[in-house]
């Protein structure tokens, strides 16, 4: 999604309302709710929130310059990895073997036997087309952010194809645009 995207890629951007402000910090908190307490640091009230829209339906959340969040057409918001990395206890995780790392740094999608094998780990509680964190065996953070395709149960059951589109992954174009000018 973010492989190769630049401030090319930016159609258009505004400074949003308050209503519409209120309505994505709301949105933001139902998804996240552990979040909760830090969106007054995250998404100041008083500071302007620019919403920037990109190709492919794509919007990104802007504070201050900074890519904070990002969602798809009208899609559940989903943290940046920097975001993630400050604060990692926000999302579901999942946790991909050794085998698989160097694909999904590439961008690639999440196959289930890399979730399933020795070395992978799956939350059960997770349902189908839910933002979830792909951690690294034997890494500490997360190296990217995917959208489930199936629930944890049918992954583990069913075991073949794609479990999680790969959204955002360290290294992207989003990760490389630390700020927004």
């Amino acid at each position: 999604m973010f492989k190769k995207f630049s401030s090319e890629d930016i159609s258009g951007q505004n400074q949003v309302k308050a209503s519409v402000q209120r309505r994505i910090r709301q949105s933001i908190a139902d998804e996240y709710p552990s979040l909760e307490p830090l969106l007054d640091d995250l998404l100041p009230k008083k500071s302007p929130m620019i919403v920037v829209k990109c190709q492919n339906h794509l919007n990104l959340v802007v504070v201050n310059n900074v890519p904070l969040f990002f969602n798809i057409r009208d899609g559940p918001y989903m943290p940046t990895l920097r975001l993630l990395h400050q604060y990692p206890e926000i999302m579901k995780k999942f946790q991909v073997d050794r085998g698989a790392i160097k694909f999904v740094l590439s961008g690639a999608n999440i196959m289930c036997p890399g979730l399933t094998s020795p070395g992978g780990l799956l939350d059960d509680e997770v349902d189908e087309e839910t933002p979830v964190a792909i951690m690294a065996e034997g890494k500490q953070h997360a190296l990217a952010i995917g959208f489930t395709k199936m629930s944890a149960k049918d992954i583990r059951t069913i075991n073949k194809g794609i479990g999680v589109d790969n959204m955002h992954y360290l290294n992207d174009g989003l990760w490389k645009m630390e700020k927004l000018e």
